[in-house]
């Protein structure tokens, strides 16, 4: 089920507030250079450290990134209708198919899922059917520069300032040491197992595994942090998520997309516990 991220689902779309400081962004490529040197006079101004500005100063425009935003007609939220067939797209199978590998993952994993609905009240049926759509299970976590690809998202209009803080906490997390300026992951600069965005993995991350680190691209951490997002954005433990509930909306807060939260839901009822 490995697929290309042609689509960007913008995975965690949690909207951050526009931060004070904003570079001027561009619609030409070949302003990005320009873009970089006022991000980085307000990277020194937000106390980036030396790794995180070598990072941003060896940062290259993402040209997958690039070419998806200036066609946002390509993006797969407002593809498709029906759940099914955004799941087949999606996973370049069928919706039965996805829905019995989710099944065959949450039954691997079935201590590790307990242990989080346990502590979030979040189900293992949410979570399974977050990881396949976004990575297909960590089969596939994406091929771009972290910090080239929310970078370049930042700079692009369409998406300046929303996504500043983004490229911002990803520089953070170069300065943290949990990822470097080569380490790869979606085109929007996506982390990991469930593709978070930077600026919401230093909001929700959790060391699911105990180690004394939360690791976007450790599996049982980036369960739990996805599991802590939607429980503070206020998930209710044992109700129902089918379209129009409460837990529903709270969906919203991964992502924005009304076909992806419909098809979570459509996957999950079928999954089951």
């Amino acid at each position: 089920m490995r697929r290309l991220f042609t689509t960007l689902c913008l995975t965690a779309l949690t909207a951050a507030a526009a931060p004070a400081w904003s570079a001027s962004c561009i619609t030409s490529q070949g302003a990005f250079g320009q873009y970089k040197a006022e991000f980085a006079q307000e990277a020194q101004r937000a106390k980036i450290g030396q790794r995180g500005l070598a990072a941003l100063n060896a940062a290259k425009l993402s040209g997958i990134t690039w070419k998806f935003e200036s066609n946002p007609s390509s993006q797969s939220g407002v593809q498709h209708g029906d759940p099914a067939a955004f799941l087949a797209k999606r996973s370049g199978s069928s919706a039965q198919n996805f829905i019995n590998m989710a099944q065959s993952r949450m039954q691997k994993n079935g201590n590790l899922f307990a242990a989080i609905e346990r502590s979030t009240g979040v189900p293992g049926s949410i979570l399974a059917t977050i990881w396949g759509l976004e990575t297909s299970w960590g089969g596939y976590t994406g091929k771009t520069p972290i910090v080239d690809g929310a970078v370049t998202l930042a700079s692009y209009c369409r998406r300046h300032p929303r996504f500043e803080t983004h490229a911002m906490s990803a520089l953070k997390l170069v300065d943290m040491g949990l990822i470097s300026s080569s380490t790869k992951g979606g085109p929007s600069g996506e982390l990991g197992h469930m593709q978070f965005l930077a600026g919401n993995w230093l909001k929700y991350s959790v060391d699911g595994n105990g180690d004394g680190r939360a690791d976007p691209y450790n599996a049982a951490d980036a369960l739990f942090s996805a599991a802590n997002l939607l429980r503070r954005n206020g998930w209710k433990a044992g109700q129902p998520f089918g379209e129009g509930t409460a837990n529903f909306r709270v969906l919203s807060a991964w992502n924005d997309s009304g076909n992806y939260q419909r098809a979570i839901a459509y996957a999950a009822e079928r999954i089951g516990n």
